[in-house]
Parts: C-alpha cells; structure tokens; sequence
C-alpha cells in the first residue's frame, strides 16, 4: 500500500535549505531564482510556497515591472521532488487556495486535493499575474520544470538547454499543467511525451516554445536587456497585452483542456496505486534519473 494512502500525520522533511528561492530587485526587474542547485532545483511544497511568496513580492512592489524567473546552478529545473529528504508531500503548509488540508485525505483524495492547490492551482495563478514574466532555462527542464516556464510569458534558454516530460513511463499522461498540446503542434507532442526523449533547445525554438536561444554565458544578459526593454512600456499596455493572448488560448480551449487532463492524470495516480500500491507505479526520482540517462545514452 503506497504511502500516500497510509500515512495520515504530518511527516518532518529534512530541509537542506531555509532559502528554497532568492529574491533580488534590480531596478524594474524582479529576479526569482530556484536555490536547490544540489537537487537540480526540484520542487518540494517548500520551494512551491516560496515561489508564490516571490511573486507576491514582486507584485506588491510597484517599482518592479519584469520578473524573471531562473535556477541557480547547472539546471533550470528536474521537476517535482519525487525522492529527496525535503520530499515534503505529506506535509500540510498554509494554503493560497480554499481547498482544504490534503495531508489528512484517504486514498486517492490526498493527491488529488493537494495538486490541486501546488500544481494546478498554482501554474494558473502565476500565468495570471499582472506583470511580464521571462523564464530563464539553461540545462534541464524536465516535467515540473515544464509547467514552471511554459507559465511564464516568454522563454529564453541556452543552447545545451533540454526539455523532457518522461511521466508516462510511470503510466501517468504528463504533468499537471498540460499545456504540451498548446506548447508544441499535437502529433510533436505525443512523440514528446510517448518518446520520453529529451528535446534540444534547437528544436523547441522551431516550434515556437522558446522566444529566444542563446550561449550560456550570455543567457544572463540576454534576459536581462530584455527584462528591462519590456519594463519600458506602459505597465497597463504589458498586462493587457498579456491578457489579450491568455485570452486567446482559453478560447482555444487552454482550461478545459487542462481540467480535463487534470482528472486523467489522477485516474492514472489511482490506476497505479491499486496495480503497484504506489501512485508513481513504485518509481522514485533515483529510478526516473537512471532511466532518462539511459535513454539518452549518458550510461
């Protein structure tokens, strides 16, 4: 029986850092950087709660007009935290949303209820706020690391940049925020997802998922002149710019489409936990690392 199901008390995660996110102003640009370099920068509810709180930040601050979002150290993001000692899960925070404490839910319900909040939830809101914001990728964007900067309103990567969603090798059909169909023309998509593969910086820039593709060493500076060449327009004009676009997504079918993925993914956690009695059919992130090597010749 999987862990989710039997534990009902919270558990006490070892922390490797008090400082999941860094927050730094410079003049009109906010820069929230990602601060678990040792981990690749995977996502516990710690790091999740404090990205929400640097966006807050940046919001309430009306001197701020750009953010950038980016990742200290060789990776942008390897997505969720799946098997570090900061795996924080089961571990109810303060929540931004009215759904309720998921720690205490049985079976299905817990994982359902918390992503809802940290990853659904969330991405929405962040794709939501009022002010531009540019990811800033360099190495690997895998699965969770996708939902991060496809929330965000332009890309820019480096040349040995990659994306991955490798997820449904544990029979789960890509991550929460299923913007893949929207990101990348559909039958790419389903070779992106099907295929596991890594996708270079090169080909995304093809399809349009990435703004911009640079040297690593100049990745830092590109985005920032742009950040501050965005932060010279009309506020008002950014936001509604954003808006009109985000609007014309949705009547494409972004929403539904994601609520409808949504219940999939979770058919698929439940699928797994009744077959395996583990709702990543008994992967880890040790498993998924050895795998996603393997496939790209690395050993």
């Amino acid at each position: 029986m999987s862990d989710e199901i039997v534990a009902r008390q919270p558990q006490a995660p070892v922390y490797e850092t008090d400082e999941p996110i860094t927050y730094r102003a410079d003049g009109p640009v906010a820069w929230v950087m990602m601060n678990r370099p040792q981990f690749h920068n995977v996502q516990n509810s710690q790091m999740t709660y404090a990205l929400d709180a640097a966006f807050a930040r940046a919001m309430a601050d009306d001197a701020i007009k750009v953010i950038v979002l980016g990742g200290e150290g060789k990776h942008f993001s390897a997505g969720h935290d799946i098997g570090t000692p900061g795996r924080d899960h089961l571990v109810p925070f303060d929540r931004a949303f009215l759904f309720g404490d998921h720690s205490t839910r049985p079976g299905a319900e817990l994982l359902y209820t918390r992503e809802q909040e940290v990853y659904l939830g969330m991405c929405r809101r962040w794709r939501e706020m009022a002010k531009p914001t540019i990811a800033m990728v360099q190495g690997a964007c895998i699965a969770g690391g996708l939902m991060l900067a496809w929330v965000c309103d332009l890309i820019v990567a480096s040349e040995d940049a990659f994306f991955q969603d490798p997820v449904v090798r544990m029979g789960i059909p890509g991550v929460e925020y299923f913007a893949h169909g929207f990101e990348l023309p559909p039958r790419i998509a389903k070779g992106f997802l099907m295929l596991g593969e890594r996708m270079p910086a090169a080909r995304t820039y093809q399809f349009g998922m990435i703004n911009e593709m640079v040297p690593r060493d100049q990745l830092q500076a590109k985005v920032a002149a742009m950040a501050h060449e965005i932060a010279s327009r009309p506020r008002l004009g950014n936001w509604l710019t954003k808006q009109a676009l985000n609007h014309v997504e949705d009547l494409r079918g972004k929403r539904t489409a994601m609520d409808a993925v949504f219940h999939m993914h979770h058919f698929a956690h439940a699928q797994n936990d009744l077959v395996t009695g583990h709702s990543l059919g008994g992967l880890d992130g040790a498993a998924m690392a050895k795998a996603n090597k393997r496939q790209a010749g690395e050993g």
